[in-house]
């Protein structure tokens, strides 16, 4: 029979059991209750993703940076409080010229005019009561907007020969000049047409071949997409030139979006590859890199900026370390990412009730209007402006992101949005360290969003070949319109001469900033 102490014995190993497994169920409910939340915020996220406003107020106000662009303006009632003021002191100053309230802006005045002259008849120009001939005094003018649909036309070029009836000395005739694509009998006009109608107004190919075929003209999509192809080739040498600028630029925007090939060798037609975008220089001759690959490892980085050592401002990935790090670059974080990642934990929020994400968007919010006050000022006194002004809001955002990173749940939004603030801290305060650096990236993000409205029109590109050819496309076309330049009538300009410019001053003297001013785009009406 056990004794008295062994029955103490064994009863003190069983409370230690049960102990042992309260505190295991304990932990293992607070994990599960943590993941609950965490499934529950993101089904909310998912939600207001799906069914919410495609546009976020900002502290600088910005439209969805990857989407289609807002279709109409809505009046929003007033606000009072710090997401107000942080909203309000961000708006960008106007960028244009006033429009007269409640009336109809007039139409440009660069567009042609043609005159309808309307007439009395000839019986009514005498006056009623017999004085005679009624005399002119003036006109009444109404202006209405017209469009000339596209017309499709034969350009002949018809070469002269000439022969000596002396002597036997053969025919001689002008050469033909150097055409865009030889073995085709596409123009200059009608391929630069057809780039700008798919790479900036994003009109799949399969639909412009309906449109030719309303217009009496048989193009089979194929023949379009191969015209494409071909073109790319030909704006290679082209969009090399403004890579080499690019890398002598200060500092250069990154950023990179998904896109979808469908015969990408040895990958499933599912699988995805990606969209690279650069973007730098200085106004008036920025450039607008596009690159494709079907990776997103580090290694493309490295070879896309090759021997780049300047400075590189992207959001968090972490495929950058490398070229970071065997370039010596300076590498500056994104402020836009890590706010938004905020915007998302404040949107999980119990409704009406404020959280760490607000204090962090407040804060966040006074670094923009910083930035705001900055704008246009020598590197020399922004810095000194963001010393006194910003340096101050950085400390004390450091305070209290010290306070709270040990009190977030990790996988919560605001932990995640916590942490991701906490990891990427050295890069985001980098602007304190150089006048240059502005606060975020989106201006590569901007950049890149013609190109995703366009995918979600034409879907995937259909070959490697056809992928890479739509990156220097868009690489020609984005870098035309950043500079001012009208698309299509840069790209005519381009067919026109690339294919005659033998040497590398020949294809600089196409770069966009070397244009006339004739093909710049018209400037929006007043």
């Amino acid at each position: 029979m056990p004794s008295s102490s062994d029955l103490q014995r064994e009863l003190d190993e069983q409370r230690a059991l049960v102990e042992r497994l309260q505190a295991q169920l304990a932990e293992k409910e607070a994990a599960w209750a943590a993941e609950k939340r965490s499934l529950f915020e993101q089904i909310r996220l998912l939600l207001d993703n799906r069914f919410g406003p495609s546009t976020e107020k900002y502290s600088i106000k910005q439209q969805d940076l990857f989407f289609d662009e807002a279709e109409s303006l809505v009046e929003e009632p007033a606000e009072s409080g710090e997401t107000a003021e942080a909203e309000e002191e961000n708006q960008p100053a106007p960028s244009g010229g006033k429009r007269r309230r409640g009336g109809r802006a007039p139409l440009p005045p660069e567009l042609p005019r043609v005159d309808i002259v309307h007439d009395l008849p000839e019986d009514e120009q005498q006056c009623a009561c017999g004085c005679g001939a009624l005399t002119r005094i003036g006109e009444e003018v109404t202006e209405q907007l017209d469009i000339i649909p596209a017309q499709i036309q034969v350009l002949r070029h018809v070469r002269i020969k000439y022969a000596c009836r002396a002597c036997e000395d053969g025919v001689q005739i002008a050469d033909l000049p150097p055409q865009p694509l030889p073995k085709s009998n596409a123009s200059p006009g009608l391929l630069a047409y057809i780039a700008t109608a798919k790479y900036q107004d994003a009109l799949p190919l399969y639909r412009q071949e309906q449109v030719f075929k309303r217009l009496g003209l048989e193009l089979p999509r194929n023949t379009l997409a191969r015209w494409m192809v071909d073109l790319g080739a030909l704006l290679a040498p082209l969009a090399e030139r403004m890579r080499a600028h690019l890398h002598s630029a200060e500092l250069i925007h990154m950023d990179e979006t998904t896109v979808q090939v469908n015969t990408e060798p040895g990958r499933a037609a599912s699988s995805t590859s990606y969209m690279w975008v650069q973007r730098g220089g200085p106004p008036g001759a920025e450039v607008v890199l596009f690159d494709y690959d079907p990776s997103r490892s580090g290694q493309v980085p490295r070879r896309l900026l090759d021997d780049y050592g300047g400075i590189l401002l992207t959001d968090g990935y972490e495929g950058y370390a490398q070229v970071v790090r065997d370039n010596a670059i300076t590498h500056a974080g994104c402020w836009a990412h890590a706010r938004r990642k905020f915007k998302e934990a404040q949107k999980v929020q119990p409704k009406g009730k404020t959280g760490k994400a607000d204090r962090a968007l407040a804060s966040i919010g006074k670094l923009y209007r910083v930035e705001r006050e900055a704008q246009g000022l020598p590197v020399e006194k922004r810095e000194r402006l963001r010393a006194t002004h910003s340096r101050p809001l950085i400390e004390d955002l450091r305070q209290w992101l010290d306070q709270s990173l040990e009190k977030v749940p990790p996988k919560s939004a605001i932990g995640k949005a916590v942490h991701y603030l906490n990891s990427q801290w050295p890069r985001l305060i980098r602007f304190l360290e150089d006048g240059r650096i502005p606060l975020d990236n989106n201006p590569a993000e901007n950049a890149i969003r013609p190109f995703v409205v366009g995918r979600k029109n034409w879907l995937f590109s259909q070959t490697p070949r056809g992928a890479h050819a739509s990156a220097t496309i868009y690489s020609v076309i984005e870098t035309a319109k950043i500079n001012g330049l009208e698309p299509y009538a840069y790209l005519l300009e381009v067919l026109k001469n690339l294919p005659g410019a033998t040497t590398g001053e020949a294809i600089d003297r196409l770069l966009p900033w070397h244009q006339d001013e004739s093909l710049y785009a018209l400037k929006p009406a007043e």
